[in-house]
């Protein structure tokens, strides 16, 4: 059964704003791309280093670390050296309400 949480409201995030969210122990980044929103795994998986930061263009988020990149809307790797993906996590707006999903 799905987790609804509330994380944040519309006004904690600016236009390619990022905040990171702790949902039960999980490191989340949450992000607001091109009027949408999307949830991430806070940490790149090539070196365990922040994604916070990272530039967001055309639908990608650039670790500003090491360079890879990854899908906003499902985590996947999209550049070298990340080979496997974040993990994601639906987002719902309810009113000014953020909600993040966790199953």
């Amino acid at each position: 059964m799905p987790e609804y949480h509330i994380v944040a409201s519309t006004s904690e995030l600016d236009d390619e704003g990022q905040i990171h969210v702790n949902i039960n122990g999980i490191d989340i980044l949450l992000c607001k791309h091109a009027g949408q929103y999307y949830a991430i795994d806070y940490y790149c998986n090539h070196a365990f280093l922040p994604m916070e930061g990272g530039n967001m263009q055309h639908g990608l988020i650039t670790c500003p670390y090491h360079g890879a990149e990854f899908s906003l809307a499902d985590g996947s790797a999209q550049a070298a050296p990340a080979w496997e993906a974040l993990a994601s996590y639906p987002v719902q707006v309810t009113d000014d309400v953020i909600t993040v999903v966790i199953t």
